[in-house]
């Protein structure tokens, strides 16, 4: 399992990164505070807000290339 924390400013990244993560086969779960969505579901990840930073769990071991590919949304 990996674990990172991610943000997100407008609906339009939030749809970039939905679509980007729903090209791999991994489960993945994005939160903040009490609340946990499927990290492929835009409905879900807009639910959890923008400005905020989130914890995304995806559950595999070498998930490399999904990491390279949502890079830029991964909070410093």
């Amino acid at each position: 399992m990996s674990r990172f924390r991610v943000r997100f400013e407008n609906p339009g990244e939030v749809a970039d990164f939905v679509t980007r993560v729903e090209r791999y086969p991994y489960a993945m779960d994005l939160s903040r505070g009490s609340v946990v969505v499927d990290a492929k579901s835009l409905l879900g990840v807009m639910v959890l807000g923008f400005g905020h930073v989130m914890d995304l769990s995806i559950y595999a071991d070498d998930c490399g290339q999904l990491c390279q590919d949502i890079r830029k949304y991964i909070a410093a």
